[in-house]
């Protein structure tokens, strides 16, 4: 997982609190490169950590930011949304696994996903949308618990329009893993016979992973694919590392193997994703990320202008 030289980078500040240990792996083991716990970045009432960009890494594969919203009680509903904001050359991803997240953008598209659901956002050429993150009306549960990530879309998908897809948790793809051992989720690309709905603009990958107390489950990773896991719960041994709940972990891009064994007297939850690299030149400012400096200049610009339209009152959060 190589830094990326030359990555302009204002709005999304890199974190402190990374973490280098000793690492030994042996064999085809993916060699770990960092750990890192993240920098706190809150939003409004929503408690967050941001995993990515970080010291050591500006991406993984596609993926160039990662929110962490940590798990809180939600004592009072939102309505009014988080504050409508715009979006260019990326596709936003939000994961929910406690609550429900209620979105509404600027080409009309509106939608709301409940826990265990995920919602898929492009913003092509230009958006504005805005969210209510709020506790899940279909249970009891008054917890908030999730992701929010962003995808680089390829040059050449940069300039297309705008699509939302939501998914809710019974179509997201998943699958029990041998010996009684847990289950795995397919967000986003892949996995077996498995094929998420999010669209793939390149190799690319998220899946949750449940393990049982005391199990372990093997993953092969191919050649040339960028890769990191956040651990959700609790401790999780990596090809025999012991790394602590909330840590995000960066591997190299060798071929190799992911050896995930759970030594705890609980169950535990982890996400692990990443994809090919993205070899274009990226430039980040604010809510966009383009290829160069003159296209953040023209997202400004055509932004101020109300190029990307508004947010209609009749659906407006």
């Amino acid at each position: 997982m190589a830094n990326v030289g030359g990555f302009l980078y204002r709005f999304l500040s890199s974190g402190n609190g990374c973490n280098f240990k000793s690492f030994n792996n042996e064999g085809m083991k993916k060699q770990i490169s960092f750990s890192t716990k993240g920098n706190r970045a809150d939003l409004g009432p929503l408690t967050m950590q941001r995993m990515l960009p970080n010291r050591y890494a500006n991406k993984v594969g596609p993926f160039v930011f990662l929110d962490y919203v940590a798990p809180a009680i939600k004592k009072t509903i939102t309505k009014n949304g988080m504050g409508a904001h715009p979006h260019r050359g990326i596709a936003t991803l939000t994961y929910i696994l406690q609550g429900e997240v209620e979105h509404v953008d600027s080409a009309g598209n509106s939608g709301k996903i409940y826990s265990g659901g995920a919602q898929w956002m492009k913003a092509g050429d230009g958006i504005v949308h805005d969210e209510n993150f709020n506790c899940d009306s279909q249970t009891d549960s008054k917890y908030i618990h999730g992701f929010q990530f962003w995808i680089n879309l390829p040059a050449k998908n940069k300039a297309e329009k705008p699509a939302y897809i939501p998914v809710q948790a019974n179509k997201i793809p998943q699958k029990n893993l041998p010996d009684k051992s847990g289950w795995l989720k397919v967000i986003v690309g892949n996995y077996e016979e498995l094929s998420s709905k999010i669209p793939n603009y390149s190799r690319q990958f998220l899946y949750q992973i449940h393990l049982e107390a005391g199990k372990q489950f093997l993953i092969q990773i191919e050649n040339k694919l960028e890769v990191a896991a956040f651990l959700i719960t609790d401790n999780v041994m990596l090809n025999e590392t012991t790394f602590q709940k909330n840590e995000f972990v960066g591997f190299d891009s060798n071929a190799g193997e992911i050896e995930i064994k759970n030594t705890s007297e609980n169950a535990i939850d982890m996400m692990l994703f990443g994809g090919e690299e993205y070899t274009e030149p990226v430039v980040a400012e604010g809510p966009f990320v383009m290829n160069n400096q003159a296209e953040i200049i023209d997202a400004y610009r055509d932004f101020y202008a109300g190029k990307y339209g508004k947010i209609n009152l009749a659906t407006k959060i």
